[in-house]
């Protein structure tokens, strides 16, 4: 038993990292096309890290209910939804307000020279 994994790194590297990371770049990306807050990306991983937990132990003999395993699911879960969620920010930011705007690396934009916002 792994401190990542429960019963098998290769449960763990399928039903985690690629069904459930998958399921998390996407979520993470339209939450942030839709403008919401960054907030539910967070309060979405958490309910998704539910039935992943349920696939481990559904499909892996994995160990359903162990809250360890569950924050490791949700952590994991997190930063790669929170990881989408910033890259396509960035990118609305800079593509939608480019006299506002400009993209200063793949996570963050800064603010033009000279622009002024209304307020």
């Amino acid at each position: 038993m792994g401190l990542f994994w429960d019963n098998s790194p290769t449960a763990f590297l399928i039903l985690t990292i690629l069904l459930g990371g998958s399921a998390a770049w996407m979520t993470g990306r339209a939450l942030a096309r839709g403008w919401r807050p960054v907030w539910r990306v967070v309060a979405a991983m958490l309910l998704l890290a539910l039935p992943v937990r349920f696939f481990h132990w559904g499909l892996a003999e994995g160990t359903l209910l162990s809250l360890h395993y569950y924050a490791v699911d949700a952590a994991i879960l997190v930063a790669i939804a929170c990881l989408s969620y910033r890259l396509t920010r960035a990118r609305q930011m800079a593509t939608q307000y480019p006299w506002l705007y400009r993209r200063t690396s793949p996570l963050t934009w800064t603010e033009r020279q000279g622009s002024q916002k209304r307020t």
